[in-house]
């Protein structure tokens, strides 16, 4: 019975939090400097259960794009929620070689205003907007992360978006889902390179099977 005891302990010891790492897309960042039609942040957070994370991302995203005779923008919000598989299960860093999915949700405005020329009637010009409309879609994940220092980690994140779905928008159709990008793809890839911090939660007990 006390063996049994503990190695009930050991399991129930195994999968206790051991930290939470927090941090934000290094390439969102980056990206705002050269690319003028961007405007967009995220943050990253996971747990660990022994070799599963749990993870949520939030993120910001703003996308412009002006023609001669037209201007197009949207604004939104996005979150994913899922979970990650460490396949590096012994290494004492707790770097990771993962694979995972996520559920992820958008909420966001857009504008599109283009001139039209009539004949008849002259120039005018035409406004089309959506606001609030939401979307979901999933993701399949891979990537990894590697501890550099201390309690700094850098890691990357591979997506396989697909399933998105949109509210009705009779007016205009979506053009760009913050978080997801264009609509006019079924799948969409995306990348991201996370600088996180890891914060200790705990540290486990060992747990003797030995009488």
């Amino acid at each position: 019975m006390v063996l049994l005891a503990q190695e009930k302990d050991s399991v129930r010891n195994k999968f206790l939090p051991t930290g939470i790492r927090v941090g934000t897309d290094v390439y969102a960042l980056v990206r705002n400097t050269y690319d003028e039609t961007f405007n967009g942040w995220e943050l990253n957070a996971d747990v660990d259960f022994y070799r599963y994370y749990l993870a949520v991302d939030y993120g910001s995203w703003g996308r412009t794009y002006v023609q001669d005779s037209s201007s197009y923008s949207n604004n939104g919000n996005y979150f994913r929620i899922g979970a990650d598989v460490n396949f590096l299960t012994k290494n004492p860093d707790k770097n990771m070689f993962f694979l995972g999915m996520r559920y992820a949700h958008s909420s966001f405005d857009e504008d599109y205003s283009v001139i039209v020329n009539d004949p008849l009637w002259g120039s005018s010009n035409e406004v089309f907007t959506n606001r609030n409309v939401p979307a979901n879609w999933f993701e399949l994940t891979t990537g990894m992360r590697v501890r550099i220092w201390k309690m700094i980690w850098l890691g990357y994140t591979i997506r396989y978006k697909f399933a998105l779905n949109m509210g009705d928008t009779p007016d205009l159709l979506p053009h760009d889902v913050p978080g997801y990008g264009l609509t006019n793809k079924n799948v969409y890839w995306g990348f991201n390179y996370q600088l996180l911090f890891r914060i200790p939660i705990m540290k486990k007990e060992s747990v003797s099977l030995k009488k």
